[in-house]
């Protein structure tokens, strides 16, 4: 049987285990147009990639920021069903996981409402039991609060877990908390970026993800270990 290498696996959602990357960035276009007439540079959108929103527009735009997280929301959730996507190798990853029967979990910025709704939409629904989500914690990644908190979920302690994410403040977060960091190159941030962030390995595919949480795919490259 295979051993899972880590007590407990969180991922984070967007850009990771979902391809909702170009529905955020329309998303975030679509509420700065509509309410403030212009929109921003896609490079400074994806660096909000995995903070809550509420974070996100109460720094940039405080005076306006309820309006703009609503129209964003509206949005978003009119045009997910046509714009979330999967990733190659996820689906098997996840099976692959709870095959394996290794503690796996869900730590996102999401609301829980639209995150159930993505994993539906990606066929990840059925596999991912655990889900932590915004409304469960009153700090916020880079800050570990969300993810101690999933590792409480999967009762696993924060130094045996790993956390898989697509952002820098998902490297930021793991380091936090204590975990793993496993940083993924498909998602939101390019290799340089998280390369700089010094997560502790960074994997370009989800086979090669495969291979690192559970041993070898079959048809997975090799795993860069950082540090």
């Amino acid at each position: 049987m295979t051993i899972p290498r880590w007590q407990g696996v969180l991922f984070d959602l967007d850009g990771t285990l979902v391809n909702s990357i170009p529905l955020i960035i329309a998303s975030y276009d679509h509420a700065l147009t509509s309410v403030l007439g212009q929109g921003r540079p896609e490079p400074e959108v994806r660096g909000w990639i995995g903070r809550t929103l509420t974070s996100v527009f109460e720094q940039e735009y405080p005076e306006r920021a309820a309006e703009l997280e609503s129209t964003y929301i509206a949005w978003n959730r009119a045009n997910a069903a046509t714009m979330i996507g999967r990733y190659d190798g996820v689906h098997d990853l996840l099976v692959g996981l709870s095959d394996a029967q290794a503690r796996f979990g869900v730590v996102t910025s999401k609301r829980r409402a639209t995150a159930r709704e993505a994993l539906v939409l990606a066929g990840a629904d059925d596999l991912v039991d655990v889900l932590a989500a915004s409304e469960d914690t009153s700090e916020h990644k880079p800050l570990p609060a969300p993810l101690l908190h999933g590792a409480a979920r999967l009762s696993v302690p924060a130094e045996g877990c790993a956390y898989v994410g697509d952002a820098v403040v998902d490297v930021q977060a793991a380091k936090a908390a204590g975990m793993t960091s496993i940083a993924v190159t498909w998602g939101a941030a390019d290799a340089a970026t998280l390369e700089a962030a010094a997560p502790d390995h960074l994997v370009h595919t989800a086979y090669e993800l495969h291979d690192l949480l559970l041993g070898s795919a079959g048809s997975g490259g090799d795993t860069q270990a950082m540090g």
